[in-house]
């Protein structure tokens, strides 16, 4: 006889039917909390999101962190918000449920009813729950989409298979988003609790634990803070601010520079840190938008710190006509840009 515990091992094949009937939640929904079981049941299924025009579902690359899993939340049209089912996914840890996660498996041999292979338990990413894209509704009308980042919860080996990774874009384009200035609270990460791991030969990921450092947060919140700083400071002097989500064809995901001022045809990316990796790493992903940037105008690119680099890095950044804006006790210095560059 199957159990409930049974039914929780990463890569067992099973059905929304059979979730329902032994924890008591919905099985229609792709987030289905189970309040009395403590948990939250999330059903992914990408081919959905091809058939409206995006793929933001799917395993993501693998960053300095670990594994990354992206999940579109709730709300065939218009809008979505960070509540209802979506508030859900994001009080998660605070309620005490458990997260975990299937992704469709095709029919049942016979029957239109779609299986749901399990990946494991999840946690939500611990400094950035959740990104803001630009995505079509069931209406076909561009709306703003809510993309969880889940993290492997402590204690799960993912049952992942390369069919669950990101799909490619199929042409390249973009979009106008807002700048995402709001910076989700962080959330705690929960420890694994009643779930059985079950190694298997398909699982290409070795055991991770969603911990990213109390350094690392601060520095990604201070980052977003800086942004939130400087928009602020771009609209009160009359400036039009917001930025672009932008697909490449044969790649999975997408670009998304920090914040493009539309005002001065000048496109920020912004670090939590100044440091010459930070520095660097900045020059390189401004080298790589640009490529992707329209306008009939010499787009005019810069880093945005939230202090004063060494006179060495600022020659580096002249030197690969980058501008230069930090952040100080008053305001921000090197804005306006200069046009000497450009």
């Amino acid at each position: 006889m199957t159990t409930s515990v049974d039914l929780l091992v990463p890569g067992r094949i099973t059905t929304r039917d059979a979730i329902a009937a032994a924890f008591g939640c919905g099985t229609f929904q792709g987030i289905e909390p189970a309040d009395k079981a403590g948990k939250v049941f999330v059903y992914s299924d990408p081919s959905a999101g091809e058939e409206y025009g995006y793929t933001f579902d799917g395993r993501a690359e693998d960053d300095e962190f670990g594994p990354l899993y992206l999940y579109t939340g709730a709300g065939a049209n218009g809008p979505q918000k960070p509540s209802g089912r979506n508030g859900a996914l994001l009080t998660h840890v605070e309620k005490g449920r458990e997260l975990h996660l299937f992704v469709a498996a095709g029919r049942v041999p016979g029957s239109g009813t779609m299986q749901q292979r399990y990946v494991g338990q999840m946690v939500l990413d611990p400094v950035k729950p959740y990104d803001v894209r630009r995505g079509p509704g069931k209406d076909r009308v561009m709306r703003d989409v809510l993309v969880f980042r889940f993290r492997p919860a402590e204690g799960t080996t993912p049952a992942w298979t390369d069919a669950d990774r990101v799909p490619v874009a199929t042409k390249s384009g973009y979009e106008i988003v807002d700048p995402e200035v709001a910076v989700p609270t962080p959330v705690p990460v929960p420890k694994q609790g009643g779930v059985k791991v079950k190694k298997t030969e398909q699982h290409t990921t070795a055991e991770t634990v969603a911990d990213i450092p109390a350094g690392q947060r601060k520095v990604l919140r201070r980052e977003g803070e800086l942004v939130t700083a400087f928009v602020a400071h771009l609209e009160a002097a009359g400036h039009e601010t917001h930025s672009f989500q932008i697909a490449v064809e044969g790649e999975p995901g997408a670009l998304t520079p920090d914040l493009y001022d539309a005002t001065d045809h000048a496109l920020y990316e912004a670090k939590g840190l100044t440091t010459r990796a930070n520095i660097r790493m900045a020059i390189g992903q401004l080298a790589d938008y640009r490529r992707h940037i329209p306008g009939d105008k010499v787009l005019r690119v810069a880093v945005l710190l939230p202090s004063e680099p060494s006179d060495d890095l600022k020659d580096l950044l002249g030197e690969e006509y980058v501008e230069l804006v930090y952040q100080t006790a008053d305001g921000f210095a090197g804005w306006p840009l200069a046009y000497n560059k450009s």
